[in-house]
């Protein structure tokens, strides 16, 4: 199962007043884990970034003039999450942004049904504590340390551990890498798991020696069971 963690980073908190998206950025999960394929783009918002934005992202706007318009990376970024569910923190915020977005262009939009929100289940599995990202990042011990500003694709990497301890992803019984294995199906991305060496079967045919052995412990025994069903 493909699933896609999202983030992005906008000029301000709603897309009604005008403000934009700045940055997204993307984590692929396969099975619940990451294949270390991402996606991140900046993107050139066509207005002013407010003092306030850049105090959270560090983008300024001298930094996002020369990058891409949003219409110049939609393919790519459509190409990227396809139809897979996306596992994102706060979803309604986001996914707003990313469908005002996509409403200028025409294009489909994206529905919530297909989104799992993080926040939602952070609230309901620690009903009155804290939720935010950072938050979740203390209770299960993920690193903080390179976060010194909100990055899109910093935070997708962020919330795809957070994802897997909220799900309990983490709790495995055997340690997963991946590996190819080359069989009549061909090339196939699978579990690999160590398989210990077994000894060959021993043949069912006992000595001669083995039987007489055999013979003196059944004679030694007072009424053996395995007697009775001989003689049946």
């Amino acid at each position: 199962m493909r699933e896609v963690i999202l983030d992005t980073e906008t000029t301000g908190l709603s897309p009604a007043s005008g403000h934009r998206v700045v940055e997204i950025g993307c984590v692929e999960l396969f099975n619940r884990l990451p294949t270390g394929r991402t996606y991140q783009t900046y993107i050139n918002p066509e207005r002013s970034v407010p003092s306030e934005s850049t105090a959270i992202t560090g983008l300024t706007e001298a930094f996002l003039r020369p990058h891409p318009v949003f219409s110049q990376i939609a393919g790519d970024f459509l190409e990227f999450i396809q139809t897979d569910p996306l596992v994102i923190h706060n979803a309604s915020f986001d996914v707003g942004f990313l469908n005002s977005e996509l409403g200028r262009l025409s294009l489909p939009l994206i529905e919530m049904t297909r989104c799992i929100d993080t926040l939602k289940i952070a609230r309901n599995k620690f009903p009155g504590s804290p939720a935010s990202l950072d938050a979740l990042c203390k209770r299960f011990g993920v690193d903080l340390g390179k976060r010194d500003k909100h990055g899109a694709l910093l935070d997708s990497e962020l919330l795809a551990q957070v994802y897997l301890e909220l799900i309990g992803g983490r709790q495995r019984s055997i340690e997963i890498s991946v590996a190819t294995l080359e069989g009549e199906f061909g090339k196939l991305e699978m579990g690999e798991v160590s398989i210990k060496e077994t000894l060959p079967p021993r043949p069912h045919q006992i000595s001669h020696q083995e039987d007489e052995d055999h013979q003196k412990l059944v004679n030694a025994l007072k009424n053996p069971l395995w007697s009775k069903f001989l003689k049946n």
